[in-house]
């Protein structure tokens, strides 16, 4: 479908608004199938609204039919600029509240991966701590990877997130919340399961195949300090766990997150001595413009959940 002459959309309307959420929903969960549950509308009035979205558009956004869902090269960009827009729009929504000095609205928060089974997190007391704060904010929290979350607080999708420090942005302010300590385990089909390894090296590793994450983190770091023979990737602390478990690579996990997997035989961590370094998780938000109201108010009770389980 293609734009006959100038501005397809005109004037920006409320249902273009709830048009673009809908769409972003589908994006966002794979397909129209999956965003019905989301949605919590049927299949074909989503269908339909993407539909509508296209017309008033002038696009065509994706294809969808037995190859699956997949956005089109206009449909990337249109879902780009739709996160802009709606981050804009939910920074409306704040400053109209920081005016009336409430707080109300939806707050975006991103954490993560597997940080809920360390016990000097205290995620759980910072939200109960801002749902008696502000019990009209509608809380919205996500699990992503450290660079989607970061580029995710910069361009405003979400409002606050919480990462392991690796680099710092100066369009972040970073606040240090808890640590978190990683080892080097083996699955209990690895070689070195069964074997005494009270004598590795760094040296000695690199003869086995390792497995890190792929992105700039920690782990890339001590993977390339030590110069780690890398061949395989995961994108996540669970497909990491999944490598080990195969019993053909190395890898680090934290040591809270791989506990259950040692006490049921099918994973060791080696020479956790040697073989190990410690991460410190950050609160990120936005330096400008000023985080909302709800935002620094979440900051305030990371802070001080984790003030308290420091002090302890």
């Amino acid at each position: 479908m293609k734009v006959k002459s100038g501005s397809a959309l005109g004037q920006l309307s409320d249902m273009d608004i709830r048009l673009l959420r809908v769409f972003r929903s589908v994006v966002e969960c794979g397909g129209m199938a999956a965003a019905e549950l989301e949605l919590n509308i049927g299949s074909s009035t989503v269908s339909r609204h993407i539909k509508d979205l296209e017309t008033r558009l002038g696009l065509t956004l994706c294809r969808r039919g037995r190859a699956g869902f997949a956005l089109t090269a206009e449909g990337q960009q249109i879902y780009t600029e739709t996160l802009r827009l709606l981050a804009g729009a939910d920074a409306f929504r704040a400053s109209v509240d920081e005016i009336h000095r409430r707080m109300g609205g939806q707050l975006n928060i991103a954490v993560f991966d597997k940080t809920a089974s360390n016990p000097q997190a205290r995620l759980g007391a910072a939200i109960a701590l801002f749902s008696e704060l502000a019990p009209e904010v509608n809380l919205h929290l996500y699990v992503a990877a450290l660079n989607a979350i970061e580029r995710g607080v910069i361009d405003g999708q979400f409002q606050v997130g919480v990462i392991p420090g690796h680099r710092n942005s100066d369009t972040l302010t970073y606040d240090e919340l808890f640590d978190e300590t990683m080892q080097l385990y083996c699955g209990a089909q690895h070689t070195l399961f069964g074997a005494d390894p009270l004598n590795l090296s760094w040296d000695d590793l690199r003869e086995h195949n390792f497995a890190g994450l792929g992105y700039h983190s920690p782990n890339m770091e001590i993977s390339q300090q030590r110069r780690l023979s890398r061949k395989a990737t995961g994108y996540d602390q669970e497909s990491i766990a999944t490598l080990i478990l195969s019993g053909q690579y190395l890898g680090f996990l934290p040591d809270h997150y791989a506990q259950p997997f040692v006490l049921d035989g099918q994973m060791r961590a080696i020479q956790p001595e040697l073989f190990q370094y410690s991460c410190s998780f950050f609160c990120i938000v936005r330096r400008a413009p000023q985080p909302s109201r709800a935002a620094r108010a979440f900051q305030d009770c990371l802070l001080r959940a984790h003030s308290v389980s420091r002090a302890d």
